[in-house]
């Protein structure tokens, strides 16, 4: 480590989407210091989307998840210990702004910002911090991101930065897909019931727009649900299982993405993608939207400190209107 060298570590532990929203600040943060060592800390469930991303010095991962589920009292004291000992750190940042999370930057140092109590859903967590940024709760996630780290070291992210900026993530193998038509992944899964199009109304955006999909997946449902969609339509495949690095270049590769609000669906933005997320009980605060990647939004309203898991509104999104912003983002139509 050259003198002079600034190192702070970011706990952002989960989900998938928030990692990739959180992970453009990698970045913003070389660019503004020329001397810094970057560790993050995450489940270990989503390590392998950082591990090897070239502006990241160290992984460390934890398993809380586990823990909660399991109740192993071995397996949280052995997390512990792992997270006392993983040295000194200038400042440790927490990006996610839960108890949970603020616990586990406390334990690694005494050095912690965070959002203050009028900046997260679980104001308790501010009691762990030293130190801490106040930006509305309602604010885009990606503006709260960028906040929250920037405001703890001093410096300013513009939005012409955010827009400009480069891929987050490293491709790792080149795919072959279609040469004789746009190549569109549809992303059909999510974490509620609610915020799942129907996958009825995906085959008419398939056969209207008579391009080459290809359908991701992670579980027996999805998988299901995307063999539903191939066998009623010819312009639809159902992709391979894919681990988070293969799911990085797939997406990189795409002419469009088209996706419910979940994890993969942000690589597009990440990767600087064109991409439609379809949005119900959730809003476009959960998006960053440029002229490539917009959001379509259900007509229910949404509150965002009590999140509707039964606000099924997603399933009047028309088919239609998924099918022109499809052309305007292909064609320029």
């Amino acid at each position: 480590m050259k003198k002079n060298t600034m190192k702070i570590a970011i706990v952002r532990l989960s989900a998938l989407g928030d990692i990739v929203n959180s992970s453009v600040v990698l970045e913003f943060l070389h660019k503004h210091f020329e001397f810094i060592e970057i560790d993050w800390i995450c489940e270990e469930v989503f390590a392998p989307l950082l591990q090897n991303h070239p502006l990241i010095d160290r992984v460390h991962t934890i398993n809380l998840k586990e823990i909660k589920k399991s109740k192993n009292l071995s397996l949280l004291r052995q997390n512990y210990n792992k997270l006392k000992t993983l040295g000194s750190y200038d400042i440790v940042i927490d990006m996610q702004g839960l108890i949970k999370s603020a616990i586990v930057s406390r334990i690694i140092s005494k050095n912690t910002h965070g959002f203050d109590k009028k900046s997260t859903r679980e104001s308790l967590a501010t009691v762990f911090y030293k130190t801490v940024s106040s930006i509305d709760y309602s604010e885009n996630v990606v503006k709260r991101n960028c906040f929250v780290v920037s405001d703890a070291l001093g410096f300013e992210i513009t939005p012409n930065e955010i827009q400009n900026k480069q891929p987050i993530f490293p491709v790792s193998k080149k795919l072959f897909f279609s040469n004789d038509k746009k190549n569109i992944v549809l992303v059909i899964g999510a974490s509620w019931d609610s915020k799942i199009y129907p996958k009825e109304e995906l085959v008419k955006v398939c056969e209207e727009l008579k391009e080459q999909f290809y359908i991701v997946w992670g579980n027996k449902q999805e998988k299901a649900d995307a063999e539903f969609i191939a066998s009623h339509t010819k312009y639809a495949t159902v992709a391979p299982q894919l681990k988070l690095d293969e799911l990085v270049s797939f997406v990189s590769q795409a002419d469009l993405l088209i996706g419910n609000d979940t994890g993969p669906t942000h690589m597009a933005w990440a990767q600087n993608i064109p991409s439609i997320t379809l949005l119900g009980p959730t809003t476009k605060r959960m998006i960053y939207e440029t002229p490539i990647n917009i959001g379509i939004k259900s007509p229910s309203k949404v509150d965002i400190m009590k999140i509707d898991k039964n606000d099924f509104s997603i399933k009047e999104i028309s088919y239609k209107e998924i099918v022109n912003k499809a052309k305007e983002l292909l064609y320029g139509i």
